[in-house]
């Protein structure tokens, strides 16, 4: 009889926070690339959020460009990342 297993693959090691519109086409793409393979995030709309905005404009040249992605991650520590790929995010996630 065969053992059932729960491996579903790596599991992330750090924490993943984005930041987000409700109108930006980037952030839904990116947002369903990484819900498909199980990676979970903290969503956060700098529309209704004002001080999100204004740490977005601070790591974007004053820009409130989206998806703008932070991985905090124990071992590299903190990266902040605009309009990444899927494979660039999961690769700092060690997934």
């Amino acid at each position: 009889m065969a053992t059932p297993t729960t491996d579903q693959g790596p599991v992330p090691t750090g924490t993943l926070t984005m930041y987000t519109t409700t109108w930006c086409g980037f952030c839904r793409r990116l947002k369903s690339q990484l819900a498909r393979d199980g990676i979970e995030m903290v969503e956060v709309d700098i529309e209704r959020d004002p001080a999100a905005a204004d740490y977005v404009m601070s790591v974007n040249g004053g820009n409130q460009t989206v998806p703008t992605v932070v991985v905090d991650h124990p071992e590299i520590g903190r990266h902040v990342l605009t309009n990444p790929s899927a494979k660039e995010v999961k690769r700092l996630l060690g997934v």
